[in-house]
């Protein structure tokens, strides 16, 4: 399921210019996070993936598929977005029925709805709210329900939009384990997120967009490495990696275990 942008070009009705000739492509199984100050395109780029926004100019190939040609109902198929904010994509009256709403309206059987429904919501840890209104838990607890919603379609794609706002440190591990899981089983994963050591820790290939563009695209140790670049788009590098060039270690640590290393052959 390779998804391909290329030379999209997407002005809102205001007259916002929000992607310039856009172009990236994504392999099947990749892990890419995209980073980027307010107003870079991230959102809109993330948006044009699975059809919620159609490219004024250019194509997205979500498979074979032009999302000119599919409605987003087709694309939610293949492409599972969670929403920033999660009161933007809720609207059951319990968790178990906002669940088991995408599963259900990609043809499951009510058996396979069931069975997914039940691994989601074990995913997230909210099998003990199933019959809870999802209004009645606080907001790090609907997002977890958004997600769930997602992992139920079990998409070959999933987009994450800021995956771990509102979460504390329990929420954010949560959230990593989960998508360390989706890469295991070979799914394509895709976050936008102003989260800098979660996407360190998590995601392969950093994106770094800049007014509409792309300014940055590689192995994440390649791209969180420029604090030049990055200052562009007021994005830091994440901690480990500053704390490495503090000490004059060599190369971009991204993981406690990688800094120790640089530390020990020092």
């Amino acid at each position: 399921m390779k998804i391909t942008v290329d030379n999209v070009t997407f002005t809102y009705p205001a007259g916002v210019t929000a992607l310039r000739q856009v172009s990236l492509a994504v392999d099947t199984g990749e892990t890419v996070a995209i980073i980027g100050q307010n107003g870079a395109g991230k959102t809109t780029l993330a948006k044009h993936l699975n059809g919620l926004l159609k490219p004024g100019q250019g194509r997205v190939l979500v498979g074979e598929w032009d999302t000119r040609q599919q409605t987003v109902a087709q694309l939610a198929g293949r492409v599972g977005y969670v929403f920033q904010n999660p009161d933007d994509q809720l609207f059951e009256s319990t968790v178990w029925a906002e669940v088991a709403f995408g599963p259900r309206n990609l043809g499951y059987g009510e058996a396979e709805v069931e069975a997914a429904v039940a691994e989601a919501l074990g995913q997230v840890q909210l099998e003990e709210v199933a019959q809870i209104h999802p209004y009645d838990l606080h907001a790090a607890q609907r997002k977890r329900v958004a997600l769930a919603a997602v992992l139920a379609m079990q998409t070959p794609a999933v987009i994450f939009d800021e995956p771990t706002t509102g979460q504390d440190s329990r929420g954010v591990a949560l959230i990593g384990a989960i998508i360390e899981s989706l890469k295991r089983d070979g799914r394509t994963v895709l976050a936008i997120s102003h989260d800098i050591d979660f996407c360190a820790e998590h995601f392969e290939r950093v994106v770094v967009m800049g007014q509409g563009q792309v300014l940055a695209d590689g192995a994440a140790a390649a791209v969180l490495g420029q604090a030049e670049l990055l200052a562009q788009t007021d994005v830091q590098p994440p901690q480990l990696a500053r704390l490495a060039a503090a000490l004059g270690l060599p190369g971009t640590p991204l993981t406690v275990a990688a800094f120790l290393d640089k530390l020990a052959g020092q």
